[in-house]
């Protein structure tokens, strides 16, 4: 830890509250942060890094103050989940480029990844979710990556921009995407040709719309993500009030919170950030408020996935079902404490899946999450 304090600015937003703490009961009471004696990461699930970097959008903005806003309301919320650990580091100190404070960021994330931590990352510009790929990218290891986002940020641009990392994201080579998931894109925003180009590769890509035919069906999605971004513009204006540029559609703020729950169930998350917050424009802090709420619902799910882990080969824990399909012998396993589906593919693949999945199978069909699944290990 000590070698990540030169990444980090100095005051941190809990040692600014000494003069009037929270009540025991406040979120801000337990979460773990530099400024206390015995601080050690290794003692978190959750870890929290600001890092308000506005350079893809608008290289003549510095940083923001949003992280700070978005504590002002999560620590003032009351703390449901003891078997969850949260620490903060605080903010990621601006460098003298913004090359220099993604560098920051990305050492940060490294850090917190080796050592089996989740981050949550309080952006900023949508393209810092090129750092948390960067920690997959220098591992040489493959990540299945989740966006939930109104528009698919693949511009091609000359710098890397909010509106095309995802051009460098998926297409650099070597290529260590393993999988990509776009879930609340609004169709009339996206060009036919783009989409058609990422179905052909196998993308699994949901609209507004689809998102809303059955939750259920998304749930695995999420769950099986290795990082993830939320880019607030994917909530509609009247939930959001920061997105000035935003949309009169759009997720709800419900539905926000349901899918951070969903990525507190996602074992194998080694980060989520949430992007495009601008607290110059959010009336009353409505959209800090709502950041908040979905960190909480995030920790929900980490306490929800706690209750029991699929890994645990026991029988208490788990149900197994083994069904064959024409000649694809597959195992589904439900885990009891928590209520969550996987199954098991022949080439020892094991994927998140849903309840209907089990059902369709039962039918005698081969589900269609798991056909796409076989197409791309073919």
């Amino acid at each position: 830890m000590n070698d990540l304090h030169i990444f980090l600015n100095d005051d941190h937003f809990l040692n600014s509250r000494k003069a009037s703490p929270y009540e025991p009961s406040h979120l801000g009471s337990s979460v773990m942060h530099p400024g206390m004696d015995g601080f050690d990461i290794a003692d978190a699930d959750v870890v929290l890094i600001g890092c308000a970097d506005w350079n893809g959008r608008d290289k003549s903005r510095g940083m923001g103050s949003g992280p700070d806003i978005i504590r002002k309301h999560l620590y003032g919320m009351y703390h449901w989940h003891d078997s969850v650990a949260i620490a903060d580091l605080g903010n990621i100190r601006e460098g003298a480029t913004p090359a220099d404070t993604r560098s920051a960021l990305l050492a940060v994330l490294k850090e917190v990844h080796s050592m089996g931590k989740t981050a949550i990352v309080l952006g900023g510009g949508h393209d810092l979710m090129l750092q948390q790929y960067d920690v997959f990218r220098a591992a040489g290891q493959t990540a299945v990556a989740t966006v939930v986002d109104m528009l698919i940020d693949l511009d091609e641009t000359e710098d890397i921009s909010d509106t095309g990392f995802l051009m460098e994201m998926l297409t650099s080579t070597p290529n260590f995407i393993s999988h990509y998931n776009h879930l609340g894109f609004q169709i009339y925003y996206s060009h036919p040709q783009m989409m058609d180009t990422l179905n052909k590769l196998s993308f699994d890509m949901y609209r507004l719309a689809k998102l809303r035919e059955d939750w259920d069906e998304i749930e695995p999605v999420v769950r099986r993500s290795n990082i993830m971004s939320f880019d607030m513009s994917a909530i509609r204006y009247s939930d959001a009030p920061c997105n000035i540029n935003g949309s009169p559609n759009g997720l709800d703020g419900e539905e926000a919170c349901m899918l951070t729950q969903f990525a507190g169930l996602a074992d194998k998350l080694s980060s989520l950030g949430i992007y495009g917050y601008d607290d110059a424009n959010d009336k009353d802090e409505m959209t800090a408020k709502l950041i908040a709420q979905m960190i909480w619902y995030y920790a929900d799910g980490c306490y929800i996935r706690k209750k029991g882990r699929m890994e645990e080969a026991d029988a208490e824990i788990n149900l197994e079902f083994h069904i064959s399909l024409d000649e694809t012998d597959a195992v589904f396993i439900k885990n009891k404490y928590n209520g969550r589906w996987w199954v098991r593919l022949p080439q020892g693949t094991v994927m998140p899946c849903s309840y209907n999945d089990y059902q369709v199978a039962s039918s005698g069909e081969l589900p269609e999450r798991l056909l796409r699944e076989l197409e791309r290990l073919a």
